[in-house]
């Protein structure tokens, strides 16, 4: 082995042997939470984001921060809306994503649908011509 590779093994022995799990950073990263908010520094510019809410906040009766899993019913503070204004609120988000869409040009319309149709009379081509070859071996072995 040449000295460079004598190196770099040294340099191996002191890395871990394989990188942190999620689970253990996740843990650090909770406790270093813990101990920030425990300390009194809930008035400082550090733990807040660029929206202005807290980094830590979670939704009500959650303090760790996660959503709560699915499947569960939601909290008895949040009122279900009126069943008119829930679809009223349905349409203006479906017209709001509809916007967000690029619509292809005629050219490209006209284009994709031909595409299609000849990849779809491919397939038909190719699944009668199989239909009548397995339909031939059939006649031939069965008579």
């Amino acid at each position: 082995m040449s000295d460079e590779g004598e190196k770099d093994m040294g340099k191996d022995a002191e890395r871990p042997a394989r990188p942190e799990p999620a689970g253990s950073r996740r843990a650090r990263r909770d406790a270093a939470r813990a101990e920030g908010e425990q300390s009194g520094k809930t008035g400082s510019a550090k733990g807040k984001s660029a929206k202005g809410k807290s980094a830590g906040s979670a939704p009500a009766g959650r303090t760790d921060g996660t959503s709560p899993p699915i499947g569960t019913k939601r909290d008895k503070t949040e009122e279900k809306l009126p069943l008119p204004k829930r679809i009223a609120r349905y349409i203006r988000e479906v017209v709001a994503e509809l916007r967000k869409v690029i619509w292809p040009t005629r050219k490209q319309m006209v284009t994709y649908t031909i595409v299609v149709l000849a990849f779809v009379a491919f397939m038909v081509g190719l699944v009668a011509l199989l239909d009548w070859v397995f339909g031939q071996a059939m006649f031939a072995l069965f008579g």
